[in-house]
């Protein structure tokens, strides 16, 4: 019994995900996993630094930014956008190609990341300066010191992402998604044995045992599903590399433009009162649960699927396929935006109610909170749009939308905040209003590259999905309002949970009968979702294996 059960569990790890939603929900359920241990590191780190060391902490969060920027640059940039769709396509014609392409990619980019850091590294006390002007010599150094510490973890990063490529490629989805859950793991373990003994630096360390543990937990799977890597290749001239390059170049722009967004955002958070850069920080984790579970997850299964379609040249297919991605993250995204909205007072002091966290400091991430409500629906469909985008070998639209945009939200967020002295609440504010105009366009646009997809179904899943949401808000309110006032004492732990508990489940009920009432198609592939969930002995029993004999 022990060895059969030892045996599914491998098989588990092992099998290929091939349909887009099931693939999403290997990723969705570890991704969940990720952020509850996600913000059990920030409430750690908050009942420690919060709130008589909190400039410490915004230090902490600051020191990611210019390690991050390299990272997703010149990593990011190249899986997202060139390395999975051609190295994809290179894997279904000629395996041991298709490792000398990943190989050479990988080598290349791995210098030029090196050198990167090494600069970065070395000019650490100067780029503090720049993006923490108002900061004293104090917090300057300590900047620093995180900031090089930091470079190390993503140094791991680097490697390890080119495995989750590499894995996903081959539609593998499961031990990715495991990958960010032992990163934490290993940050957790930084705060609670080192911070004791090393401060804010104990956290650090963490992070770089996490990135550690990031890059192993993929490794052994790389090397059952048969990657060689070669360490001479360096061919930059092979076809493969340079439609890499090419599809990689608008893609780095992109993400370019992107990192002056967020380095501009923490920037600004550094003028205000200490404990902002923390508070926003706050609010932006909230806001990337519904993003991370959803959007991102149904994206990241979405474009090897995307792909081949084009591949095949399968116009029909990609729409079709496309459209499912779409409808089925705003019918799950919306309702756990409705969630957030509502909820987010309770929200907030669930996630971070320490005994130092102040409720000046509550009030404040949950009115954040509610003004990034716009941007959490948006920024979940546009992962979807952009790998739409990618997946046709289209990346300069894209790049051009997102320009724009990030142009305005830099624009609107020092408006918001230095002339109408808004805070951090005006960056939240200006991030929706922007994330509104760039979905838009990005649909539009690549509406008109596939000739336009099929306009009923757009228009009825968008005012069926509308409808459940509007009316799931106003019964996530009423009860929330009722059991406050009349019921339950919420300045008690215990019972703040079970008003969230009761509310949520009302909402929820009624989101899910409204679904049954319109016949909403996405709830028609949630419910057939679970129902495989409960055969999943049987589905795993069925269904193909994955590792095959490369040694032939």
């Amino acid at each position: 019994m022990v060895n059969n059960l030892i045996q599914s569990g491998k098989s588990l790890f092992l099998r290929k995900q091939t349909n887009i939603l099931s693939a999403a929900s290997v990723i969705m359920a570890a991704v969940l996993m990720s952020r509850i241990l996600g913000l059990l590191r920030l409430r750690l780190m908050t009942e420690r630094f919060f709130p008589d060391a909190k400039w410490q902490f915004d230090v902490y969060i600051a020191s990611f930014r210019f390690p991050d920027m390299i990272f997703e640059l010149l990593v990011l940039g190249a899986l997202s956008a060139a390395f999975i769709p051609v190295f994809s396509e290179y894997l279904e014609k000629n395996k041991e190609e298709a490792y000398r392409v990943a190989s050479s990619v990988i080598n290349i980019l791995s210098l030029i990341f090196g050198l990167a850091a090494v600069v970065m590294f070395i000019f650490a006390p100067q780029l503090s300066h720049l993006i923490a002007p108002s900061y004293g010599p104090e917090k300057i150094d300590l900047l620093t010191n995180l900031t090089r510490l930091m470079l190390f973890a993503q140094v791991f990063f680097c490697i390890s992402n080119f495995l989750t490529g590499i894995i996903q490629s081959n539609q593998r989805f499961l031990i990715p998604a495991l990958a960010p859950i032992v990163y934490n793991i290993g940050i957790i373990l930084g705060i609670i044995f080192l911070v004791p003994i090393m401060g804010i630096y104990g956290a650090s360390v963490g992070v770089i045992f996490g990135a550690l543990l990031h890059l192993l937990i993929q490794l052994p799977l790389v090397i059952k599903l048969g990657f060689v890597y070669h360490w001479r290749a360096w061919d930059y001239h092979h076809p493969g590399f340079k439609e890499i390059a090419k599809l990689m170049a608008p893609r780095t722009l992109a993400l370019a433009v992107s990192q002056v967004e967020s380095t501009v955002s923490v920037f600004l958070t550094t003028f205000l009162i200490e404990g902002s850069v923390s508070l926003f920080y706050f609010a932006q984790t909230l806001m990337n649960i519904p993003i991370g579970l959803f959007g991102a997850t149904i994206g990241q299964a979405a474009l090897p699927s995307l792909s081949q379609s084009v591949a095949k040249n399968d116009l029909e297919e990609y729409k079709k396929n496309f459209l499912f991605s779409f409808f089925q993250t705003l019918y799950l995204v919306l309702p756990l935006t409705a969630i957030l909205l509502i909820l987010r007072i309770p929200a907030v002091r669930i996630a971070y109610g320490v005994k130092g966290f102040a409720w000046s400091e509550t009030l404040e991430t949950g009115k954040t909170l509610a003004l990034f409500s716009a941007a959490i629906v948006c920024q979940s469909v546009i992962q979807i749009l952009i790998r739409g985008f990618y997946a046709l070998h289209n990346t300069k639209t894209p790049l051009v939308l997102s320009l724009l945009a990030v142009l305005t939200n830099i624009v609107l967020s020092t408006i918001f905040i230095f002339k109408f002295k808004w805070g951090i609440g005006g960056l939240a504010f200006s991030a929706s209003i922007v994330a509104v105009i760039q979905t838009g366009l990005l649909l539009l646009f690549l509406d008109r590259q596939v000739k336009g997809f099929n306009r009923q179904r757009i228009l009825s899943s968008f005012g069926k999905i509308g409808l459940a949401t509007a009316t799931m808000g106003l019964f996530l309110w009423v009860p929330m309002r009722f059991l406050d006032r009349f019921v339950l004492n919420t300045q008690k732990t215990g019972e703040l949970i079970l008003l969230t508990i009761i509310a949520t489940l009302t909402g929820t009920f009624v989101y899910l009968l409204l679904s049954i009432i319109l016949k909403i198609e996405e709830f028609q592939v949630v419910v057939s979702l679970v129902r495989k969930m409960g055969r999943w002995r049987e589905i795993l029993g069925q269904s193909e294996e994955i590792i095959e004999n490369t040694t032939n």
